[in-house]
């Protein structure tokens, strides 16, 4: 596999009104696809800075909503940090440990309506 790149990753969701309200609102992903029929519906959502999609489903298929866990990096964590906890989210408290006591790494966590993990490390 030559220069091939993740494209997007699809997350099952339960309740598709708060799950896009989480990553629209609080986490600033820009939704670029939002399309319904029934009880199957699903949204595509853009990174601010580009790369993979995140595709937010209700055809589960075999995923199970809460069971992902994802990570973000960001350059300024402390103002990432402030910035989602200024919308709301409920995200934990900064920690310097991601590789084990005193690697000095910073990173929080916080989890999105279905429980899924979203890891959000200093780049």
């Amino acid at each position: 596999m030559a220069n091939e790149q993740i494209q997007m990753v699809m997350i099952a969701v339960t309740d598709m009104a708060k799950a896009k309200a989480f990553y629209a609102e609080q986490l600033g992903f820009q939704v670029t696809t939002d399309y319904g029929q029934g009880d199957q519906h699903w949204v595509t959502l853009a990174l601010p800075g580009g790369g993979a999609t995140l595709t937010l489903s209700t055809l589960h298929g075999n995923m199970k909503p809460g069971s992902m866990r994802m990570y973000l990096s960001t350059s300024n964590i402390e103002e990432t940090y402030n910035g989602l906890k200024a919308k709301d989210a409920k995200a934990n408290d900064i920690k310097d440990d991601l590789y084990g006591p005193g690697s000095g790494v910073k990173w929080f966590d916080l989890r999105d309506p279905d429980g899924n993990v979203w890891q959000v490390v200093q780049s």
